[in-house]
């Protein structure tokens, strides 16, 4: 067993978050407080001593990224797979718009129906192009590392129930991450193990698991 880590950190606060705005693709920038975000979680993070860091493209993901490569001096390897998903005409909606506008795609999409958002991306596609970038990277890792991925809320949460195997109508449970949050995978011999989600402390280790 190579007992390895996955750290998945969801980038810090844009406007658009504060607006409610759905912002899939759109290359939005932090805003002041996401940076400081990003800084604080950063210190955290640093101190589980990651041996990878990848990261999604985009402006939010990349500066988030960024606050981590200059506190363990490592590279970032950045990669479009890990953006968020693509929601064609629901980018730059607010949610009370998208409710107005596309109400019955927006039901379906909540009882788990594989639902193209806004003619976008479906939550298994991106799935798809996210979950093996994850799992190429974590393979470079030696026994006992760590990886940290930062990305988007709707990747992240495609990307654990990939690769821990919860059936796609299901990866809503999975709740939201709040900005500059992380969850943390951990191998078994059964695979992966979801240990931690939308943390902002460093995991503590459990104690008697089933009692």
């Amino acid at each position: 067993m190579r007992g390895r880590k996955i750290v998945l950190w969801r980038h810090g606060q844009t406007a658009w978050n504060l607006e409610r705005r759905f912002q899939g693709s759109t290359d939005i920038e932090l805003t002041e407080e996401g940076l400081g975000q990003a800084r604080r979680a950063a210190r955290l993070l640093a101190a589980l001593r990651p041996d990878a860091i990848i990261a999604s493209d985009l402006k939010r993901t990349a500066a988030t990224a960024a606050e981590l490569a200059s506190l363990t001096g490592l590279d970032v390897a950045h990669d479009e797979a890990l953006r968020e998903t693509y929601a064609g005409a629901w980018q730059g909606l607010t949610h009370e718009e998208i409710v107005e506008r596309f109400g019955e795609q927006y039901a379906a999409w909540k009882r788990g129906e594989p639902v193209r958002r806004g003619g976008g991306e479906l939550e298994t596609e991106v799935a798809d192009r996210a979950a093996p970038v994850v799992e190429r990277n974590v393979d470079k890792l030696p026994d006992g590392g760590t990886l940290v991925v930062v990305s988007h809320g709707g990747t992240i949460r495609t990307t654990i129930g990939r690769l821990i195997g919860l059936a796609p109508h299901t990866w809503e449970a999975l709740g939201g991450l709040s900005n500059c949050s992380w969850s943390v995978l951990g191998e078994t011999m059964r695979g992966w193990r979801l240990l931690e989600h939308n943390a902002g402390s460093l995991p503590e280790p459990v104690l008697g698991d089933d009692d």
